[in-house]
């Protein structure tokens, strides 16, 4: 049987917005969402791949004499690439003097994760914090999710799992018992939902009853982004979702930040159709009011 192994896109050490106290947070590539907004578009496609900062190129060239698949094409001032020929294979970035080539996903196997996120062990035990699996979308590569998850229970580690949602109910159950805290995202209601992510919310919101009956600790993760997923009808849909689930960890709103267009044009992707300036103190205070107003007192800010 293969090695179970993870296709990681970045990890980030004491972190502090990714479940609670100081955290080691893994950032997982491939989902089955595409969400219009999506705030890491390079954790989307579940392959390795290249990303260029334009801004950071200083165009000398070696990226050119590096590759032999012809990916890249520097003169006058200018680099090109010809990303369809690109294997992914690093040696430019590794080359590339002024880190404005990536190569984007890594595998790893759940003995490497655990073993980096121990380092930091001190720091969990003081502020009660742990090892987060985030995404992409962790449960797309779910037989190492659920080593990694298994590896760091058995090291005494809280572990943290955030999801979009989308992934058999049988899988969600199964990971559930080396799950601390599942942080579980809520983007959008009905027909948007289909339009702003590619999927459905019918099956996120059946495995999320089901999984809260199930006796799973969760707390609710909602991206809002002005003018897009921030209408009366989604808000009021957050507050029933707190309502009829009382024993829920909490509600965080996420506010939506413009960072992630400039992020997508570095792996030769667009995002459209969003606000040009990350969400503001009015937006968040409204939403806040919004939410207290039908009975959801309770959200905060992530």
């Amino acid at each position: 049987m293969p090695e179970a192994r993870l296709l990681v896109m970045d990890v980030l050490r004491a972190g502090l917005n990714d479940g609670p106290g100081v955290r080691t947070t893994v950032f997982t590539k491939g989902c089955p969402l595409k969400c219009r907004w999506c705030h890491n578009p390079e954790s989307q496609r579940p392959l390795p791949e290249l990303s260029f900062d334009a801004e950071r190129c200083a165009f000398c060239g070696r990226c050119e004499e590096t590759c032999d698949q012809g990916v890249h094409r520097v003169e006058a001032g200018t680099h090109r690439l010809e990303r369809r020929l690109c294997l992914a294979c690093g040696r430019c970035a590794s080359d590339c003097p002024t880190d404005a080539l990536k190569l984007v996903g890594r595998w790893w196997r759940p003995e490497e994760i655990v073993s980096l996120a121990l380092r930091d062990r001190r720091y969990y035990e003081r502020s009660g914090g742990g090892l987060t699996i985030s995404g992409g979308e962790p449960m797309a590569q779910f037989e190492a999710l659920r080593e990694t998850l298994r590896l760091a229970k058995r090291e005494g580690l809280h572990t943290c799992l955030d999801t979009c949602g989308h992934a058999p109910l049988a899988d969600y159950l199964d990971v559930a018992p080396w799950v601390d805290l599942f942080l579980w995202d809520v983007k959008a209601t009905g027909e948007a939902h289909a339009r702003l992510t590619g999927v459905d919310d019918k099956r996120i919101e059946r495995n999320l009853r089901a999984l809260y009956a199930s006796g799973a600790r969760i707390r609710l993760r909602c991206p809002l982004v002005p003018g897009l997923n921030d209408s009366d009808a989604h808000l009021a849909r957050l507050a029933d979702l707190a309502r009829t689930m009382p024993e829920l960890d909490g509600l965080d709103i996420m506010p939506f930040h413009a960072l992630g267009r400039d992020k997508a044009a570095r792996v030769g992707m667009t995002q459209q159709g969003l606000p040009t300036e990350s969400a503001g103190p009015a937006d968040i205070s409204g939403w806040l009011a919004t939410l207290a107003d039908l009975g959801c007192r309770d959200a905060t800010v992530g």
